[in-house]
């Protein structure tokens, strides 16, 4: 008989897999969410050849990567929870939940496409149309910010940004995207409101993503020299971090909903400048956060006032945790991490 949900320990470590195609989004926000459930998540990748990954998400795995073949994502020992996102996962987390004789617990991020049988637990955001008993849906999408982390960068912020005076604001740079693209109007128009934001007095601190291309690199990069600001070029570690902790407001560019929600974490005004293109979803969400008072339309200048951080992901994850001990407890597996889940 399943165990009431008062008494099930949540403190229990489970193993967790990673489960997804290598796509940067994804995996980022399947991390995310892992991370919070366990130090040691294990990434694996599937890699399908065609047609298999003409067929997905509803056709079946690549044989190539079935269970038993050397090299194959779904290897034993199987682990207690998979985490996956991204078209070409949905089959092999369902073969996974197969293999294991339905002892993995399995969540899938975003729409799977398939319905909500293609998980044990689906996490949608608010914009996705995906309902269900077992569909979670946050504001937010997940990702690998949190407050332990933001508070570490801000006890120690680096000489660069000790020498901006505030207001300090980060400007987060995206690129063309499936969605969106940055035509030349678009960088003008950007390039604009940011000199109008720098001669109001803002210091301007950030760095552009994989996806800057060049002429949108360079264009902000002048502004930032123009007026003194720090603009990273690309060598040594990131500053996304340390962006985020010592901005008194956020610019994020629309391509990057994951963006969006990192900024959302901080608590800090987030200002959204939309290049050309656009998506319903992508819509509905800046539509939300502005809603929330979160987020505002970029016109040149700091809007909005800070307000309790907005993340999902703890709330993805514990979901995920008790989910999975109630259905450890339903199918009568041991109490330790993994038990039960090696290859028949």
């Amino acid at each position: 008989m399943p165990l009431p949900e008062a008494a099930i320990d949540v403190k229990t470590e489970p193993t967790v897999w990673v489960l997804t195609d290598g796509k940067a989004g994804d995996e980022l926000q399947c991390l995310g969410v892992a991370e919070r459930l366990t130090g040691a998540p294990i990434i694996r990748r599937v890699a399908p050849r065609k047609p298999f990954a003409w067929l997905m998400p509803r056709g079946p795995i690549d044989p190539r990567e079935a269970p038993g073949k050397p090299g194959s994502p779904l290897s034993p020992p199987f682990p207690d929870i998979a985490i996956a996102s991204g078209r070409r996962a949905v089959a092999y987390l369902r073969a996974l939940k197969k293999v294991s004789n339905g002892a993995t617990f399995t969540a899938f991020l975003k729409d799977p496409r398939t319905g909500t049988s293609a998980a044990d637990l689906i996490w949608v955001a608010a914009h996705d149309r995906l309902r269900g008993d077992n569909v979670l849906v946050t504001a937010t999408a997940p990702h690998r910010l949190t407050q332990e982390k933001l508070a570490a960068a801000r006890a120690a912020p680096p000489p660069f940004i000790t020498a901006l005076p505030r207001p300090r604001v980060a400007v987060l740079v995206g690129g063309d995207s499936r969605h969106h693209r940055f035509t030349p109007a678009d960088i003008d128009r950007l390039s604009a409101g940011l000199e109008t934001l720098a001669k109001g007095g803002a210091s301007l601190m950030g760095s552009p993503s994989r996806r800057t291309q060049p002429p949108l690199r360079q264009a902000v990069a002048a502004v930032f020299a123009r007026h003194g600001g720090w603009w990273w070029d690309g060598t040594g570690e990131n500053p996304f971090l340390a962006l985020l902790a010592h901005a008194d407001a956020i610019l994020v560019t629309a391509d990057s909903t994951n963006m969006l929600g990192e900024a959302t974490a901080t608590g800090r005004p987030v200002l959204i400048f939309e290049p050309s293109g656009g998506h319903a979803k992508i819509a509905a969400l800046i539509g939300n956060l502005t809603k929330t008072g979160a987020a505002h339309p970029f016109r040149g200048k700091i809007e909005g006032e800070p307000y309790l951080p907005m993340d999902s992901t703890p709330v993805i994850a514990d979901a995920i945790r008790r989910g999975w001990l109630r259905h450890r407890s339903a199918m009568g597996l041991e109490a330790g991490p993994g038990a039960g889940l090696a290859a028949s």
